[in-house]
């Protein structure tokens, strides 16, 4: 696929998705959507790494409302089933972490689909908002799912009822988003962050992502299963060795992700 409105950079074992619709804050029309869930499927092959951000002050404003003309015609259940569905499946299916680093105002479907990655880092300035009850809809691309669980049932009524905008050190500080960054460090910490996940065991993070999506579903007995067999996984990688040889040898470990 020839990309239009995001570019895909892979170096480094880091896949960098960025959102370059600038113009109207990177706001997510089918074209985007479609491009974000062939890159995220790609990169999760080629790269032990992907991130997704933003070109210019935002990024991703949410739904592109000026994608489709009549206002009547549009059938929302369609949209999200057949292009919002895949593209966030996509991240939460990819085989490496994902990581969001968000760079500016993040509202509506694009909080939710920063949100949808394992790690969200954001810049002091950015800020997320569930923005859907201004135009009379609930939270979609996942937001009824994803914030009761990260900041607790109340914070997740008010956002969705009020609308309000949720600094990025309020995100950090509710357990939404892994951290908030000050604006002049955020680029080369969200890069290392994600070199430091490129050069780790990428099995084991594999295995991590499986086990904490299951959680959710399991009973203490049926997690504590799950928990054996996928470490018994880990254990017969050659990164476990490598990484217990390391220990001994007091250096650093070099993971290979096999």
């Amino acid at each position: 696929m020839i990309y239009e409105t995001i570019t895909l950079d892979i170096a480094d074992d880091i896949a960098t998705v960025t959102l370059r619709r600038p113009d109207v804050m990177n706001a997510l029309n089918t074209q985007m959507r479609a491009e974000i869930t062939h890159a995220v499927g790609n990169a999760g092959r080629e790269a032990r790494v992907v991130v997704l951000t933003g070109e210019g002050r935002a990024f991703c404003s949410g739904q592109d409302l000026g994608d489709r003309t009549n206002v009547g015609d549009i059938n929302l259940e369609r949209t999200l089933r057949d292009e919002y569905i895949p593209m966030l499946m996509a991240i939460v299916d990819c085989p490496v972490p994902t990581m969001s680093a968000v760079n500016g105002t993040a509202a509506g479907a694009g909080a939710n689909l920063a949100l949808a990655a394992d790690v969200v880092i954001a810049c002091h300035s950015a800020s997320f908002i569930q923005a859907f009850s201004r135009i009379g809809l609930i939270p979609d691309a996942g937001g009824t799912y994803v914030l009761p669980r990260q900041i607790g049932m109340a914070r997740a009524m008010g956002a969705a009822l009020f609308a309000d905008k949720i600094t990025a050190e309020q995100a950090a500080d509710w357990g939404m988003i892994w951290e908030a960054v000050p604006d002049a460090e955020f680029a080369g910490h969200w890069r290392g962050r994600a070199a430091h996940l490129a050069k780790g065991p990428t099995v084991a993070y594999a295995k991590v992502k499986e086990a904490m999506q299951a959680s959710f579903g399991n009973t203490m007995a049926e997690q504590l299963k799950l928990e054996g067999k996928l470490q018994g996984d880990c254990g017969r990688t050659r990164d476990f060795k490598e990484g217990v040889m390391a220990f001994l040898e007091k250096r650093p470990a070099r993971f290979e992700g096999r």
